[in-house]
């Protein structure tokens, strides 16, 4: 679906008058699209485990 997005900026912006309100119509759909395609990206994440302590992981050892 992106890919249809981003013909359709191309080809708004070759038309003659206009353009700009296209445009911009094209790239906020595309903007959204993506945005909610990183949601669902995120909500797949699986959960970090529940038996670490909180202090592990925090730091970085740079001395080794």
């Amino acid at each position: 679906m992106a890919v249809n997005l981003v013909n359709g900026a191309s080809a708004a912006l070759n038309q003659q008058g206009g353009t700009n309100a296209v445009a911009i119509t094209v790239l906020k759909k595309a903007i959204a699209l993506q945005a909610q395609s990183a949601a669902q990206l995120l909500q797949t994440l699986p959960a970090p485990p529940a038996g670490k302590p909180p202090h592990l992981g925090n730091h970085l050892d740079t001395l080794a």
